[in-house]
């Protein structure tokens, strides 16, 4: 039995805090990965785990040895997949998360783009609105909209992401055009729940940047769902350009205060620190960044 056989098995049970779910990621039985683990423990002469009928969870050691192995883990699967990529084209999976309207409209056809230059590679595309954690999750990398707050991450900036504010012309004829962004605390305004300050609305104003505190009705927790609220008339909505660009386009939707944007959200791949990032995923994080798709999505 391989050593590397039975670290990859530790580490997957710890990452997934389950047997099970760990048999499955490695296409094998949860009582084989029961034998590699404890097999590991043996020659190591420490516990890694403490296991209860419910629940799986890292000891003192473990903790340690989780943090270390995982550098070596990823290391030998580099080394692997250099050589063989030495020879051969990119090949192997690559798990994505995104949000789910990005994830659809921009990025969706972007990997499709990416697996028929390489056949060999498999996507996994991971949809949600909540920001998943990369390392838990067993993901290789995450795009995602917003400030990158999270400095466990490596961050890879793709290109800008105005924020649009706007509205249907049936709403702005029954309650009129707001001429300044103060004028908006006066209107009805969709909150997006998924932005960081739902009621705060940043403008750039003489050169300053101005918080302007908006209220309404209407709640949503994806930007495709307030852009959808927008054209229908029934208030004002704060959304991503990749949202509204053909509403924009069409007149389905009139842009307010073109002139006070402030500085845009980012589109950013973003990928664990401590990690070596695979040729597979490389090659796929320079795609995305050449793609007009994703580094021009405001447009």
């Amino acid at each position: 039995m391989d050593k590397i056989d039975r670290m990859r098995a530790f580490a997957l049970v710890a990452k997934n805090a389950s047997f099970t779910a760990a048999a499955q990621r490695l296409g094998k039985s949860a009582r084989l990965v029961s034998k590699y683990v404890a097999d590991l423990e043996d020659a190591l002469g420490v516990q890694l785990l403490n296991r209860t009928t419910r629940s799986v969870s890292l000891t003192d050691a473990g903790a340690t040895y989780l943090t270390m192995c995982e550098p070596l883990l990823d290391g030998f699967d580099e080394l692997e997949e250099t050589v063989r990529n030495a020879q051969t084209s990119l090949q192997g999976v690559i798990r994505i998360s995104a949000p789910t309207g990005f994830g659809s409209v921009r990025l969706a056809p972007s990997l499709a783009a990416f697996a028929t230059l390489h056949p060999e590679v498999e996507i996994d595309l991971q949809l949600s609105d909540l920001r998943v954690s990369i390392i838990e999750e067993g993901l290789d990398l995450a795009v995602r909209i917003g400030p990158m707050r999270d400095s466990s991450l490596k961050i890879r900036q793709l290109g800008p992401m105005p924020l649009i504010i706007c509205a249907a012309p049936a709403y702005l004829a029954r309650a009129g055009v707001p001429q300044h962004p103060l004028e908006l605390a006066n209107h009805d305004c969709i909150l997006d729940g998924n932005m960081s300050e739902p009621a705060l609305w940043r403008f750039s104003i003489d050169g300053e940047d101005v918080a302007v505190q908006v209220s309404g009705r209407l709640k949503a927790n994806a930007p495709a769902a307030s852009a959808q609220l927008a054209v229908s008339g029934a208030a004002i909505a704060r959304c991503p350009a990749y949202t509204v660009a053909r509403e924009l386009k069409s007149g389905a939707l009139v842009e307010l205060f073109s002139d006070h944007r402030v500085t845009p959200y980012v589109v950013a791949a973003l990928f664990p620190q401590n990690r070596r990032l695979t040729t597979r995923v490389r090659a796929l994080i320079d795609h995305l960044a050449g793609d007009e798709l994703i580094c021009n999505a405001g447009v």
